[in-house]
């Protein structure tokens, strides 16, 4: 195939098939489509395997790219599902509107969004990417056209809310954007030298501002561990209303043959970063670019992590204990010898989801990348779901490449009504890994009674 369609953490497999969104339709529509033949792949932003699907083919939504309306007036704005999130970012600047959630990259299409209820840096305010969601068109494999919302069909529109893709191909839909002053941001950077000094500020910082996130030095230990910096944005009142150019100039053209990542560059880079965004706590106004989407600069930075790729680990823990897992989340890894490229601390807010596996939920989110060195490394991160799950915390599905169905289950136990709405045509290979694996050692137990 001439293009590979891998996910974003290039630590499994490329789809070994795939079709375009026009033939998947045609298909659909006649309703003869084979069990577990089919998944929508938006533009692979993914980490792990929700969006491969090894026993069928792979759906390239992205020629499904047109944006269909727009009211300038109630901020409504319906597009394909194709539609890429700096598309819509674009098109809407110049009447004052903004999607209500974005996450860290805008090169994800708005289907892609919905089917994993994506969150951004403001969900103490705005909760996640389904809770501005009007409704959408989802085509199934008995060949109908379904529209659901929270009124019409809205079991099929709660499942299909960060169902990753598994209950049939969204077409199109309708979402709310957020109307703001501008583009730009005001940023203001907050030094803090340790963790507990985090979570003193955290909440404050939530309240006084739309936007709030947290850097974390990973590797800093001793005295320094847990220090980092928290930034905290609002739209600018004077600023831009016209959108960047999407990415930057800078890319990775090719793939080294090693780990460019390693420790002594993390731990160089991270001593630099701070000493960048924490020497000055001044507020400043910037561009939405690089508050945002920080990594989109640099085309196919993944690659910098070599062939064997990387993991990330995104978890959410109760806010009783976060003070007491992050760290030890943080120190786990320090001991595993494993450095983290990106690491990032945020609180989530009360604000629920329409979505029936959604991921956030109150209490504190920690993102971290790991190079993919092995057997270490999937060690240490089975340790890490342990003390999430421990916790009464949960691990991101759509992170992942390796959880264990155990660690799914306990982080989603209402999986099964998904299950029991997913599209027969549909699956992939987190799901065949996780739920069904469950499924099947529970039919097998049931028949041996």
């Amino acid at each position: 195939m001439a293009e590979r369609f891998q996910s974003f953490g290039l630590a499994t497999p490329p789809a070994a098939k795939a079709i375009q969104a026009e033939e998947a339709i045609t298909l659909l529509r006649s309703g003869q489509v084979t069990q577990a033949s089919l998944l929508a792949y938006g533009n692979g932003r993914s980490y792990g395997d929700s969006c491969q699907n090894g026993a069928g083919a792979v759906v390239d939504m992205r020629s499904l790219s047109r944006i269909r309306a727009f009211n300038a007036e109630t901020g409504v704005l319906e597009a394909d599902a194709g539609v890429m999130l700096s598309d819509i970012i674009a098109h809407a600047a110049p009447y004052g509107f903004f999607p209500a959630v974005v996450p860290g990259t805008q090169f994800v299409t708005l289907g892609g969004a919905i089917a994993n209820d994506v969150h951004g840096k403001n969900h103490h305010r705005r909760g996640t990417f389904g809770c501005h969601v009007e409704g959408f068109t989802l085509l199934r494999s008995d060949g109908k056209t379904y529209r659901c919302s929270a009124t019409d069909n809205p079991r099929l529109f709660r499942a299909t809310t960060g169902g990753m893709g598994l209950t049939g191909l969204i077409l199109s839909a309708s979402i709310r954007l957020m109307r703001v002053h501008s583009l730009d941001i005001v940023e203001r950077a907050t030094p803090f030298g340790g963790l507990g000094e985090y979570f003193d500020l955290a909440e404050a910082a939530d309240q006084a501002n739309e936007y709030a996130v947290a850097w974390i030095d990973q590797l800093a230990g001793g005295r320094k561990s847990g220090r980092g910096v928290l930034f905290t944005g609002n739209h600018a009142e004077h600023g831009s209303h016209a959108a960047s150019g999407a990415g930057g100039n800078l890319s990775v053209p090719f793939q080294p043959p090693f780990n460019i990542l390693n420790r002594p560059f993390l731990t160089a880079f991270n001593a630099a970063y701070r000493w960048r965004k924490g020497r000055s706590t001044t507020p400043r106004q910037a561009g939405y670019q690089g508050f945002f989407f920080p990594l989109d600069g640099v085309r196919d930075w993944n690659r910098l992590y070599g062939p064997k790729g990387l993991f990330q680990h995104q978890s959410v823990v109760p806010e009783d204990a976060a003070r007491i897992v992050v760290p030890e989340m943080l120190a786990a890894a320090r001991r595993a010898g494993q450095g983290s490229f990106l690491t990032v601390l945020k609180r989530f807010g009360a604000v629920r989801s329409p979505g029936l596996l959604s991921f956030p939920r109150p209490g504190y989110t920690l993102t971290l990348d790991f190079s993919n060195r092995g057997a270490g490394t999937l060690a240490l991160l089975t340790q890490l779901d342990r003390i999430t799950i421990a916790a009464g915390g949960a691990v991101n599905p759509y992170k992942d490449a390796r959880m264990s169905a155990a660690t799914f289950a306990a982080s989603f136990p209402e999986w099964p009504r998904l299950e029991a709405l997913r599209d027969p045509a549909f699956m992939s290979d987190f799901w065949i890994r996780t739920a069904a694996s469950i499924d099947l050692r529970r039919r097998g137990a049931e028949a041996a009674e």
